[in-house]
């Protein structure tokens, strides 16, 4: 079965563009914030353990290899800093990378707003009221 909000399996994962759920961009704001609650520097593994206990992986373990490739390309933005660790590298947030969660918080917003505005035209055209929750695939309301 499908679930709207998180998938539980690669099959749902894989239905999930529909929903945005697949959006790599999305790894971005998710990292940020993950750096931005921890008071000190994390290994990677970790971030991509908190990272699918948010609401944006909900549960599912994101691919380490994209995280990185992110964490990578957050670095050479300056919005990360990595430190050598015992064995692995640290990353903690930038002052750069606090102002690019800053934005992201607003663009976040925009997305919502561009979204709804999306549903309400979508439910317009099929003449039905604008669902209050989504509906699961094979599912009526």
């Amino acid at each position: 079965m499908w679930h709207a909000c998180n998938p539980k399996s690669d099959d749902d994962l894989k239905q999930c563009a529909e929903l945005g759920k697949s959006l790599s961009r999305m790894s971005q704001p998710t990292i940020l914030t993950v750096l931005a609650e921890s008071a000190e520097p994390l290994h990677g593994y970790v971030i991509v353990q908190k990272a699918a206990a948010s609401p944006m992986f909900g549960g599912k373990k994101p691919d380490p290899a994209g995280i990185y490739r992110t964490l990578k390309k957050m670095e050479e933005q300056g919005w990360d800093t990595p430190t050598s660790g015992a064995a692995k590298r640290l990353f903690s947030l930038t002052p750069e990378g606090r102002a690019a969660l800053r934005r992201w918080i607003d663009a976040l917003a925009c997305y919502m707003a561009t979204i709804q505005e999306l549903r309400e035209e979508a439910s317009a055209a099929l003449k039905i009221p604008v669902p209050a929750q989504p509906v699961c695939l094979g599912h009526d309301e």
